[in-house]
């Protein structure tokens, strides 16, 4: 057997040991693909409401939730039996969104109002609307639960909002249409992508919150045209030992060393990759590749896609169960 073959076959056939699911929402064909990580094979598909975008699961993985941008809620579905719940009210065309590790309340970017909306995943009541720059879309929260971060495309900036009274308390200037902010798991730096800036800005956070931009990364792919390097979705090991950018259009994802932020790697996946998820235990990230209808499973210990996993239509988020 081809030793490529086999090694990826290996690969497939560990990954039993840690079998899940991945949901992919499928922006342009209005549904939820669900892949089987123990097979890497598509096992259901389902209505996910209009234009689904934004998509993760409560901590325990038994509720999906689901940003129906054009349905102007947040679907939340079972994730044994696929059936639609309820919706949550997130304030007009939800985008991307990011849930408090406690299980609540979700923190929603309202790309057309310019708000993020917070809401009570209990009560599913409305807590507060922080008004935030122009075409809000990357959020994120610090480990400690103490911020959110929302990154406003137009406005080119990342916003810190304190959870304790929802109030921006620091605002950080960074590239071109920011996209997707990161914290590492430590909370002492965010890394926040920029589509059309082509970079990754870091951004140090002192021990009271205090964040400070230090630098930024770029990306160069020989025979890849600069303005195809748009950086989009961000994943960081729980080690920081490495950090992965997808970059969009290039079809590529970066592979950034933790400590020296060195661009070490590009590993080739679909085409226009978007957004990315770890399996638990971090043996394998999941991109989605909006214009090749797939989604590329890489092994991360090598750092080498071994599959792709055909889905439905421009597919756009990803979320894989804890368990």
């Amino acid at each position: 057997m081809n030793p490529l073959i086999l090694s990826a076959a290996l690969c497939l056939a560990a990954s039993s040991a840690f079998a899940g699911k991945a949901f992919v929402s499928n922006e342009r064909g209005n549904t939820i693909t669900v892949i089987d990580t123990s097979t890497w094979e598509p096992i259901e598909e389902f209505s996910g409401g209009n234009r689904p975008r934004g998509i993760t699961l409560s901590p325990d993985g038994k509720l999906l939730y689901v940003c129906a941008s054009d349905d102007d809620a947040v679907r939340v579905f079972d994730t044994e039996t696929y059936q639609e719940l309820y919706t949550l009210p997130s304030g007009p065309d939800p985008e991307l969104f990011v849930l408090d590790p406690a299980g609540s309340p979700l923190y929603i970017a309202n790309e057309d109002d310019n708000l993020v909306t917070v809401t009570d995943t209990r009560t599913h009541k409305i807590l507060a609307e922080v008004p935030v720059g122009v075409e809000p879309e990357g959020m994120a929260i610090s480990p400690d639960e103490k911020w959110v971060v929302n990154t406003s495309e137009t406005t080119n900036m990342a916003h810190f909002i304190s959870t304790e009274d929802y109030q921006i308390k620091h605002n950080v200037l960074v590239d071109q249409r920011p996209r997707y902010a990161e914290y590492t798991a430590d909370g002492k730096r965010l890394f926040v992508s920029a589509e059309i800036g082509g970079t990754v800005s870091v951004i140090d956070i002192a021990e009271d919150g205090t964040p400070t931009l230090t630098q930024k990364i770029g990306f160069e792919v020989p025979g890849v045209l600069p303005e195809w390097l748009q950086p989009v979705g961000v994943k960081i090991t729980r080690d920081g030992s490495r950090i992965f950018v997808a970059l969009g259009p290039a079809n590529r994802v970066a592979v950034i060393d933790g400590a020296s932020l060195e661009v070490v790697d590009y590993i080739m996946v679909g085409q226009r990759v978007w957004q990315m998820a770890f399996t638990p235990g971090e043996e394998f990230l999941v991109t989605t590749n909006g214009n090749s209808n797939d989604v590329t499973v890489i092994d991360v210990a090598r750092e080498q896609a071994i599959r792709s996993v055909p889905v439905g239509q421009q597919p756009w988020g990803v979320a894989i169960t804890p368990h």
